[in-house]
């Protein structure tokens, strides 16, 4: 099923609905031609009655601008010295990709509106550098765009901001989304760039916590300068309450949606906290299970279930969830008079594969078979068998090993499986 199915989406709604979502674009987005591919996800978004706020980046369209003119800017992304001439280029860059978001938006049947609702200050002199028009939030009015929200206009927030004299400063668009963010109590914060994710010495990184990802900053690792002001600001807001910050390619059709309404996304995420949990599973799971383990049971990597076998134990199975979506399972059987334990059913989804979700089940079902009292635990397997051997502590066995009335199953399924056995100390 495609991410973008309306069945796939609607179990998303209840936990978003009427929440702040803050989407902060590059300027480099918003002039690429899957921007209105872009909008039409945000009206998703929004006939779903999520709030959504616009926060908009500029760095891309002054080189351009200051290219034609030729002009050099004293600074690009808002983070160094802006003077005069680099104001004024921001100034217009700005004010017309605001024009051509609202411009999108309208054409989406969506109201929207640009405000001064940004209060900045002037960064000031920093190391004895005078950062000159260069500014950082004071302010969010969240007043005014609330009531914005609440009649169905999206906000389209631009890299400026206003102080009390009416003098206008350059932010830094990443800072920004941060603050308004922040500001909302916002559910997620979505940094949609040219790029897509975070890539860390070369590799992409798909999910991390925050903390993970402020050591791995600290230790001043290979990340695309693009990305890296992305990667700290992602830190600095889930360290002020964002519990959801995504990184996505913006030029990804549906990419928006995919990231959102998926398990898998298509970015990185990252996450203030740890948001995965084991529990038992429930009858209504069953169709669930059957269908994210239907390509495993057919390439022969689990044994077949019917829906009535699996309905009579469902006790024995238990679910691995991220944020309340299944994307893992394993099971336990019991043969306690024998003190014995089969460990079945054990399943990653390939997108989360090679996260330690695979060995925190193990570890579940090892703990849940000790309060059952069972002394060993088995596991029949024709395709895990190293893992099972190699990172869970399985030692490899024959059919003798196995409880009289599983012995006969093994046998009648013809299937070769290798028995491995591990004995449960403590």
């Amino acid at each position: 099923m495609k991410p973008t199915d309306l069945r796939g989406i609607l179990q998303y709604v209840p936990q978003f609905r009427d929440r702040v979502f803050v989407i902060a674009m590059d300027g480099a987005v918003v002039i690429d031609e899957n921007f209105a591919n872009l909008l039409l996800d945000i009206a998703v978004l929004r006939s779903l009655n999520i709030r959504v706020v616009l926060v908009h980046g500029a760095s891309a369209v002054i080189q351009a601008e200051a290219e034609r003119r030729n002009i050099t800017p004293s600074n690009l992304d808002g983070t160094g010295v802006t003077d005069e001439v680099t104001l004024d280029l921001a100034i217009n860059t700005a004010n017309r990709l605001t024009h051509e978001i609202l411009e999108g938006l309208s054409a989406n049947n969506l109201r929207s509106a640009c405000q001064n609702a940004i209060s900045a200050s002037p960064v000031g002199i920093i190391k004895g550098v005078d950062y000159q028009f260069t500014g950082k939030v004071e302010r969010v009015d969240v007043e005014l765009l609330n009531t914005l929200l609440t009649t169905g206009t999206v906000p389209v927030i631009p890299p400026l901001g206003f102080d009390s004299d009416g003098r206008t400063y350059r932010i830094n668009s990443d800072a920004m989304a941060v603050a308004v963010a922040k500001a909302f109590g916002a559910i997620k914060l979505i940094f949609i760039t040219t790029h897509d994710g975070i890539t860390v010495n070369g590799e992409m990184m798909h999910q991390m916590i925050a903390t993970e990802l402020e050591t791995i900053l600290k230790g001043k690792p290979d990340i695309p300068p693009a990305l890296l002001s992305k990667a700290t600001h992602a830190v600095k807001a889930c360290q002020q309450g964002i519990p959801r910050v995504h990184v996505i390619n913006g030029l990804v059709d549906e990419g928006l949606l995919a990231e959102v309404f998926s398990n898998e996304g298509i970015g990185t995420l990252i996450y203030a906290n740890e948001y995965r949990a084991i529990r038992p599973a429930k009858k209504s799971d069953i169709r669930t299970l059957r269908r994210m383990t239907r390509h495993a049971v057919l390439n022969d990597e689990l044994l077949k279930r019917s829906r009535s076998d699996m309905e009579k134990d469902f006790g024995d199975y238990y679910i691995y969830e991220i944020d309340h979506n299944p994307v893992g399972c394993i099971a336990l059987h019991s043969y306690a008079d024998q003190g014995k334990g089969e460990l079945a059913f054990l399943f990653v989804a390939p997108f989360h594969e090679n996260l330690g979700i695979g060995k925190k089940l193990i570890q579940f079902v090892e703990s849940r078979a000790r309060e059952l009292g069972l002394k060993e635990l088995f596991a029949l397997s024709t395709q895990a068998f190293s893992y099972l051997k190699n990172k869970a502590g399985f030692d490899e066995e024959n059919e003798d090993t196995l409880p009289a009335v599983r012995r006969e199953k093994y046998t009648q399924s013809k299937r070769r499986s290798r028995i491995l056995v591990k004995t449960l100390k403590g």
